[in-house]
């Protein structure tokens, strides 16, 4: 089976390795390939309960997926934020 995840706190391609280094050590999850422009992961696995292992794992890192509870303590300005904070 195949699985995209669009994942937070992706920045720079020393996010990439770590988390593609993180992603190897898991049984079942292979072919794990990141697209930054996209904050996306996609990779490979056998069961189902995989995609939770890499949910997890990824959450532990500092890269949890969208939708998920983000503990990064300072999020970088970004474009967007800082024109939220230009309108108020």
């Amino acid at each position: 089976m195949k699985t995209t995840l669009y994942i937070q706190n992706l920045k720079c391609e020393h996010c990439k390795t770590i988390i593609l280094q993180e992603l190897s050590k898991l049984k079942n999850i292979t072919n794990a390939f990141i697209k930054s422009q996209y904050a996306t992961i996609t990779f490979e696995h056998l069961y189902p309960e995989d995609v939770e292992k890499v949910k997890q794992t990824l959450s532990n890192i500092g890269y949890p997926p969208f939708g998920e509870k983000n503990n990064f303590i300072k999020k970088p300005n970004s474009s967007s934020s800082s024109s939220k904070e230009l309108s108020k």
